[in-house]
């Protein structure tokens, strides 16, 4: 069995068609039959039926497609991590990212590290919060910045870089605007522009509002940054966002206001794996993220 075989076999396999699988491998449709027909004449077992033009995995076809992934996976990584050992400063690091952080804290991490290490790559993904935990568990990305950050478990481990407060961002024609702070309370009979249930920032407004007695009424809602600052500044209704998405600038049209009795705030930091050694790269990355941090906080 070789490794060329395995990966004919798994581009196959994600496309149900040989001739898309070997154009997209950049071989000739005739080779990738022949080695699929070497493989399972090998394993003694068909993986593939023909329907139509298409191929479709066979009931063992498909538990082998799931142990072949984790096995390329494993010896990718692997190769990767002597690459890196030879030279740590020509790695790649594989990292995540939620919207609330893609304004201010990625650009700012990142560009420091490349003054220090420029010839370091980057493989940067935009996710959800729960995917990009997910991802750090299942091994799909090794580091993923979060907040707040969750809570350390079996497989994660944490470190959490910095806490900011919790603004609430009101339109420029709210009888609000003028104020430079904000009791969450008088905000009880608002609409609230939010992102959707299941995002983390949709729990962390209703939870907090809760805490002060009422349940916003949700006038919108938008899956991105830019959409719920857009929807204020339409005089959609209100909303309350970290502190970090304002660095560059109140977006037009708007105020944001400091949340006082109580204030809010949220933690922010980095997650990575227990259960596996991190690159070389990536350990330099990490150690970078949390003494930038630290000196970041001696000067506030």
């Amino acid at each position: 069995m070789e490794l060329r075989q395995l990966r004919y076999f798994v581009a196959v396999a994600e496309r149900e068609h040989i001739s898309e699988a070997a154009e997209n491998l950049h071989v000739a449709q005739s080779a990738v039959s022949r080695q699929i027909a070497n493989l399972e004449e090998e394993l003694g077992i068909e993986l593939f039926e023909r329907v139509g033009r298409n191929v479709k995995l066979t009931p063992i076809g498909k538990t082998f497609l799931e142990h072949t992934v984790a096995a390329l996976q494993a010896i990718d990584f692997a190769k990767k991590q002597v690459d890196e050992y030879l030279d740590p400063e020509k790695g790649t690091i594989k990292i995540g990212f939620p919207t609330s952080l893609a304004s201010f804290l990625l650009p700012t991490v990142i560009s420091a590290f490349k003054k220090e290490h420029p010839s370091v790559s980057f493989h940067l993904r935009q996710g959800s919060y729960r995917y990009l935990i997910n991802a750090v568990k299942e091994r799909e990305l090794n580091l993923a910045f979060l907040g707040p950050v969750p809570a350390k478990d079996a497989t994660i481990d944490k470190k959490i870089l910095f806490t900011e407060n919790i603004a609430a961002l009101v339109p420029d024609t709210h009888p609000f605007a003028n104020r430079s702070k904000i009791q969450l309370a008088e905000l009880r009979n608002e609409g609230f522009v939010l992102f959707p249930e299941g995002y983390i920032l949709n729990k962390v407004v209703v939870e907090a509002c809760k805490s002060v007695g009422y349940t916003p009424k949700i006038s919108s809602e938008g899956e991105d940054m830019d959409a719920i600052k857009g929807l204020v500044a339409a005089g959609i209704g209100v909303s309350l966002l970290p502190e970090s998405v304002f660095y560059d600038a109140t977006p037009r049209g708007t105020s944001k206001l400091t949340l006082i009795e109580p204030p809010f705030t949220r933690n922010v930091g980095i997650i990575y794996p227990i259960n596996r050694e991190l690159s070389p790269s990536e350990q330099i990355f990490l150690d970078f993220v949390s003494s930038f941090f630290s000196r970041l906080s001696q000067f506030k």
